[in-house]
């Protein structure tokens, strides 16, 4: 970094890296100065620097704290630097991924590991050929833009790897979920000496895998460093009136964004083993049951964003509420063909109306209701369904199926405090709760001692059994 003929032109003044140099040193394990030393507990929570390279390297850091930058030195450094011959095969390459959220966000770092090869003349000659994503080096290493798939990495021999913005990958609604990357990642790396995992990121709500590696290696000794520092702290020269404004306006959100604090307005809705405890496993879809008044419930959508829903479920006599059926159609799709065919599934279970959420005005009513299917829009709102499928999951008084898209999407709500003091219970950024929302609904309709379209529903229920009772009792 002060090299002027390495990384010293695309750092410019060393003074607003110093932190960054900091941190550079606990993770290879390099000797620091006490003021280092000093900085070096002050956001590590540490008493001791390392003297060994770190395995892992957890930077929670503030936006444009400067992290994309340094973790593209890293791997620059990890991929030029370092002789791989004794481990790789004849024809093997070592690879160094470089994976986010999705490829366009991966690319912020790879362009700047463009521009650190680019910008120096002995690492621009060890270039053999580059595309979009991709530059092989001579050294036998390539280091490539990937998607976050924990299959996609496997079958490559990681000589370090970069994940970044690792707190805003999917942690459960997704095939991928975070801690699932990381673990193909780490075996990936197993048999090469000194292979680097970073994690940078800016701080979201208390879960996943950036969080997990935070409550758990901080402050810690050992391999693993988990740095944490706010946006000025490792680049001053931000705008100290652009953060003022940021907290301001939303303290919440400007503390995660540019104070580096995990969002303590945001926490999990419902932990994953009150969900998992509801689950019939192995039990996919039940059919109609003659003695069972059977509801259901539909999340509506355009075709082209959002899937479109349905779920049907019963109660038993002991007021456990149980989900028969879940119907989802990811887009692109026809609204009207899956309306046409939730019809026929909701007349299999014997119901001639049906609930949903006030979606799109009234289109969904004119066309279920061109089915023979009676449409309600529903007065509650989603986070209200929720609140209301809370207790009966933790009471265990519903009954689930061993549905994978469901159980990830419950068990990724998340419950905002807004400043009124007011909860919201929705899904996180970039996920998805269209069969959550579908079986809240369903199981809600059963268990609420409401009024309104709810208690329509519990009336026309307790006829039925009412019915039922008579007509046995004359039998």
């Amino acid at each position: 970094m002060t090299d002027a003929n390495l990384f010293g032109p695309a750092f410019g003044s060393q003074a607003t890296w110093s932190a960054w140099r900091v941190f550079l040193r606990a993770v290879f394990g390099l000797e620091m100065s006490p003021a280092e030393a000093a900085l070096f507990e002050r956001y590590t929570g540490r008493t001791t620097p390392p003297t060994a390279p770190a395995k892992e390297a957890w930077a929670i850091c503030g936006r444009r704290g400067g992290k994309s930058r340094i973790a593209a030195t890293q791997a620059v450094y990890l991929a030029c630097f370092r002789d791989y011959r004794t481990i790789l095969a004849p024809g093997e390459r070592g690879t160094l991924p470089i994976i986010a959220a999705d490829r366009r966000q991966a690319r912020n770092v790879f362009r700047y590991v463009n521009g650190l090869l680019d910008g120096c003349p002995m690492l621009a000659r060890l270039v053999a050929s580059r595309t979009a994503e991709s530059v092989e080096l001579t050294t036998g290493v390539s280091i490539e833009v990937h998607t976050a798939s924990f299959r996609s990495i496997r079958g490559y021999t990681v000589i370090g790897a970069v994940c970044d913005e690792i707190a805003y990958w999917r942690s459960d609604d997704s095939a991928n979920p975070d801690r699932e990357i990381i673990a193909a990642l780490r075996p990936a790396m197993a048999t090469v000496p000194g292979a680097l995992l970073v994690a940078i990121s800016s701080p979201y709500a208390r879960r996943g895998v950036l969080w997990e590696a935070y409550r758990r290696y901080y402050g810690q000794d050992g391999d693993v460093l988990v740095w944490q520092a706010p946006t000025r702290a490792m680049n001053p020269c931000v705008d100290e009136r652009v953060i003022a404004e940021a907290y301001a306006q939303d303290e919440s959100a400007a503390a995660a964004e540019y104070g580096a604090e995990f969002r303590r307005d945001i926490e999990s809705f419902v932990a994953r083993e009150a969900v998992e405890g509801c689950v019939a496993r192995g039990r996919y879809e039940l059919p109609r049951l003659a003695s069972a008044y059977h509801v259901g419930f539909v999340d509506p959508s355009g075709g082209s964003v959002d899937a479109m829903t349905l779920a049907i479920a019963h109660r038993e006599p002991d007021g456990t509420a149980v989900l028969d059926c879940v119907r989802e159609v990811r887009p692109p799709f026809s609204p009207e063909s899956v309306v046409h065919d939730f019809a026929a599934v909701l007349r299999d279970y014997g119901i001639s109306r049906v609930m949903g959420d006030r979606y799109a005005g009234e289109w969904p009513r004119e066309r279920f209701g061109a089915h023979g299917i009676t449409y309600d829009p529903c007065e509650k709102a989603k986070s209200e369904l929720y609140a209301l499928l809370l207790p009966a999951l933790n009471s265990r008084k519903v009954a689930l199926l061993d549905h994978g898209r469901l159980i990830a999407q419950l068990c990724a709500l998340e419950r905002r405090t807004a400043w009124g003091g007011r909860d919201s219970i929705d899904h996180g950024p970039g996920g998805h709760d269209d069969v959550a929302n579908a079986v809240a609904g369903a199981v809600a309709a059963l268990t609420l001692q409401g009024g309104g379209l709810f208690e329509l529903y519990r009336r026309e229920y307790e006829a039925v059994q009412e019915r039922r009772r008579a007509a046995a009792a004359v039998r």
